[in-house]
């Protein structure tokens, strides 16, 4: 059985950012291994990558979203991202990191890959996570950016 993860947002902008090439580099050996994997992402993805002002970066960054599953956003993802912030394991202006990692748990994703130290590959952020989801019937996950996957 392949490993399920969930990539947000950051590991398709990092694929194609030239401002930071050994994040770029990283990112690419990492995409080369993505066939190992059943590699996911969310409607949260699409989203975000649509507002990107350049026209042909968005163009570039929607080809590569539509390489992997995409979930839709549901109604049981939004509270649980709403419980996440009421606890304070994200604020309120991370709406969408919190949606990233509930649509990645009630997806039953293995891992959540992510570029995002601030607010996702967090020691702290994800024992809060793992702690709220088990006390909700809901399985941990394992937070990490793309080189230790």
């Amino acid at each position: 059985m392949k490993l399920r993860l969930y990539l947000d947002t950051s590991v398709f902008s990092a694929y194609v950012d030239e401002r930071a090439p050994e994040r770029r580099r990283e990112t690419m050996e990492f995409w080369e291994r993505l066939p190992e994997f059943e590699a996911a992402t969310s409607e949260v993805t699409r989203r975000e990558v649509g507002r990107v002002p350049d026209a042909a970066q968005r163009e570039r960054l929607l080809r590569l979203v539509e390489e992997v599953a995409v979930h839709a956003v549901t109604d049981e993802m939004r509270a649980l991202a709403k419980r996440y912030m009421e606890a304070g394991i994200f604020p309120t202006g991370n709406r969408n990191d919190a949606l990233h990692v509930a649509a990645a748990a009630l997806t039953r994703q293995d891992v959540v890959v992510s570029w995002n130290f601030r607010h996702l590959v967090n020691r702290r952020r994800r024992a809060a996570i793992n702690h709220l989801n088990v006390s909700s019937g809901l399985p941990t996950i394992d937070i990490v950016a793309p080189p230790e996957v």
